[in-house]
């Protein structure tokens, strides 16, 4: 209200200053201003014109307000989508982190499954003394084939930490961006 009220005063200003100084040559509308407020005191006196400039200005206001609550309207429906956005975002963000903790959680007791094999392999491999050479080949084998699967299982876990690095990311770029709507909400 503060904004309207300075801007008509403004406009009463500039209005009185117009006409304070006299024009050289009047323009056209001002002509024209002039033939209708004469024709308007020939009709009928000085309280139609009131009516009318008072029915103007309550117009005015009434499309004014009207057109600041229909963008109250369209901003609140704005902040309420991003919001809804960023909420979204935010809890599939979470949903992927818990997936990838399980995965995480699962790869490491794989991981520990594994290295319990292969100290019980080598533990058989030092207890076994009859037909040393089969067991020896059929041990390398065994043991390859675990130290791939070893070898996959820690490139597993390099990508799971990388992921797990820019889960944390996007979790700190939300929370970021939560602190940021919730400050122009404000």
């Amino acid at each position: 209200m503060s904004s309207l009220y300075t801007r008509s005063k403004e406009f009463t200003r500039n209005r009185k200053s117009q006409s304070d100084s006299p024009p050289a040559s009047p323009s056209p509308t001002a002509k024209t201003l002039r033939h209708e407020r004469l024709s308007r005191l020939e009709s009928g006196g000085s309280n139609p014109t009131t009516s009318d400039s008072y029915g103007d200005r309550a117009s005015a206001r009434a499309r004014r307000e009207a057109r600041e609550a229909r963008l109250a309207i369209l901003t609140s429906r704005v902040e309420e989508d991003s919001n809804r956005d960023y909420k979204k975002l935010y809890e599939s963000a979470l949903t992927e982190n818990q997936k990838l903790k399980t995965k995480l959680q699962e790869a490491q007791l794989e991981l520990a499954d594994i290295k319990s094999k292969l100290e019980k392999v080598a533990q058989q491999k030092q207890e076994k003394t009859s037909d040393r050479s089969s067991v020896l080949e059929m041990e390398k084998r065994e043991r390859r084939a675990l130290e791939r699967k070893m070898s996959e299982m820690e490139e597993e876990m390099k990508v799971l930490t990388e992921l797990k690095s820019d889960n944390q990311r996007l979790k700190d770029e939300n929370g970021a961006l939560i602190r940021v709507i919730s400050k122009l909400s404000k």
